[in-house]
């Protein structure tokens, strides 16, 4: 079931499906390295965009002496359930949003150059997953903001598509930013006061569950070409 929902989920490649509809099959040479650009440049937009409305957002926060971050994940109660759509929008402070905006630019860009529309389906899904988790399993009369359930799952989600997939330039990928990034890890463990581990664990189990999902059409097709394999005349 899960691997069916991958290969059929998988934006990018119903939208390449989508663009394949009364156009050659033969691919245009050079029509890589334009389409790399564009990939890049719209990436690169998206990503500075976000940080923008992230700092926008703490811009009025502090115009209004912080009532805008009363609206995080408050768990368990029924007024709380707004902060799963507006929780990693909001930070406690400056202090706050400045130590989440070199993972967010770093990782929210590697996680759009998987593909755009791959991208965002995985923020959806770490977004969803992080937030709801948090909400079921914080601790009560607490509030939960930040933008770093969103790093905490691109973190995961780029080291394990790649292994999912058995992609090896994804797993290179993977493991070079397991190397930069992979130490704040620990913060998916309780103890650290002010800290919600919550939205950091289950940031990263909705990063894995995105993996996993968003790699169903490669582990599809390997599947099939194992078949193939194994079907052949020896």
């Amino acid at each position: 079931m899960t691997s069916g929902m991958g290969s059929s989920f998988d934006p990018d490649r119903i939208a390449a499906l989508r663009g394949q509809q009364g156009k050659s099959a033969v691919p245009q040479r050079g029509s890589s390295s334009p389409a790399l650009k564009l990939l890049w440049q719209r990436a690169i937009a998206m990503t500075l965009a976000f940080v923008a409305l992230l700092y926008a957002i703490e811009g009025v926060d502090t115009l209004t002496d912080g009532r805008l971050e009363q609206e995080g994940v408050r768990p368990r109660t029924a007024d709380g359930l707004s902060g799963i759509a507006f929780g990693p929008l909001l930070h406690a402070d400056w202090a706050h949003l400045l130590g989440n905006t070199l993972p967010v630019i770093v990782l929210g860009l590697l996680t759009l150059l998987t593909g755009i529309g791959r991208g965002l389906a995985a923020t959806a899904i770490v977004w969803l997953v992080g937030e709801t988790g948090t909400w079921l399993t914080g601790d009560p009369n607490s509030v939960h903001v930040g933008a770093s359930v969103l790093v905490f799952g691109w973190l995961t989600y780029l080291i394990s598509r790649g292994i999912f997939a058995r992609n090896l330039w994804q797993i290179l990928i993977g493991v070079v930013v397991g190397l930069l990034y992979g130490s704040i890890l620990w913060g998916v463990l309780p103890g650290q006061p002010g800290i919600s581990w919550q939205g950091h664990l289950f940031g990263a189990v909705g990063g894995l569950v995105a993996g996993w999902v968003l790699s169903g059409d490669e582990r599809r097709r390997r599947r099939g070409g194992s078949v193939g394999r194994s079907a052949s005349p020896g």
